[in-house]
């Protein structure tokens, strides 16, 4: 490799569980990868574990994180702690800014999501009566009285889904105007939901940190297990305008637009998990990873040769495996470890 070649094949921009599935594909493909992480997230801040086949739902979001990410490293790949403050340069020669470093490689994946828009306080904490995804979530308030806080046509439409779970509903305004539209309004008055208009003065937990109740400003006091606030989302998508990528309408959110293995409109880079369209859940970032991680290893592999690469010619032996050898020095570590005895408990 001369000074010039990029010093990756990959560099992933976040480490959710879309990054981290995209690393750990392109790793595993036999690509250098570096996967750089500024921490925190949505996924990080998971009490439990809702909805991801085979993981139990006592595991937090940060313990499902810190084993994901000990695995891509096993394989090989290199992660860093910081925070991408540039991209430039182009497809085969990107070049990441990390505070005082940078990191070169021939593609990008932008895997930053979003922020959710938090109401004011008083609120419970998140995961004890706050909650952000309703398909995960839902199910924990079946018969259980819940709220959903919001003005537009978003809360109004949660609180009408909800009714699919429980017979208590309460859509909370906290003062404000309703901003749905007069059809939206006709629909929700004809479903079982209490709107109720009032700002929320106080709140109180259970010793377990759940929510038990609000107080309201006209003195009432109302039960509630959980809830969903719905006030939109914040992009983490600074790189991606650096960039240029183009945005697309999410349900009102400026997504970045990507095909269906997330490449992006500009060529070499590409973007998965909650910074593109469609349901922000775990297991469809991972799938978004993981596409993005085989369209990749097409991309960069070494073969199979064209037969307009090879102009005649053969492949020399002497040029494989193309795998790097600090990926097969990975390999052999791994298949040392599988093999070695286990340890005796006398």
């Amino acid at each position: 490799m001369s000074e010039a070649d990029p010093e990756y094949q990959v560099a992933v921009v976040g480490g959710g569980p879309a990054g981290l599935t995209a690393a750990l594909y392109t790793t595993r493909l036999g690509h250098d990868t570096v996967l750089i992480n500024r921490g925190g997230g949505r996924a990080a801040m998971m009490q439990d574990t809702h909805n991801v086949i085979g993981i139990t739902e006592e595991t937090s979001g940060a313990e499902l994180l810190q084993t994901a990410t000990e695995q891509v490293e096993s394989y090989g790949a290199d992660t860093v702690r910081g925070y991408v403050s540039d991209v430039h340069g182009g497809v085969g020669n990107f070049t990441l800014d990390v505070g005082d470093d940078s990191y070169t490689a021939e593609r990008v994946v932008l895997a930053t999501g979003f922020s959710d828009e938090r109401p004011d306080p008083p609120l419970p904490r998140t995961g004890r009566g706050l909650h952000y995804c309703l398909h995960c979530d839902a199910y924990m308030f079946i018969d259980e009285s819940v709220y959903v806080m919001g003005t537009g046509e978003s809360a109004a439409h949660v609180a009408m889904i909800m009714l699919n779970f429980t017979d208590e509903v309460d859509l909370l305004l906290r003062g404000a105007e309703p901003e749905w539209s007069d059809t939206t309004d006709e629909q929700l008055r004809a479903h079982p939901v209490e709107i109720i208009d009032e700002e929320i003065t106080g709140m109180n937990t259970g010793d377990d940190g759940w929510l038990e109740s609000f107080e309201f400003e006209d003195g009432t006091v109302r039960e509630y297990r959980g809830g969903f606030p719905m006030f939109g989302s914040d992009y983490h998508a600074e790189l991606a305008d650096v960039l240029g990528l183009k945005r697309v309408d999410d349900d009102g959110e400026e997504a970045v637009e990507v095909d269906d293995h997330g490449r992006t409109s500009v060529e070499g880079v590409f973007a998965v998990g909650d910074l593109t369209p469609g349901h922000n859940q775990i297991p469809v970032a991972m799938g978004e990873g993981a596409k993005a991680g085989i369209a990749l290893h097409y991309d960069l592999r070494e073969y199979p040769k064209s037969l307009a690469e090879l102009d005649g010619d053969s492949v020399d032996p002497a040029a494989t495996p193309a795998v790097s050898q600090k990926l097969r020095d990975a390999a052999a570590k791994r298949h040392d470890d599988a093999e070695a005895p286990a340890a005796d408990d006398d």
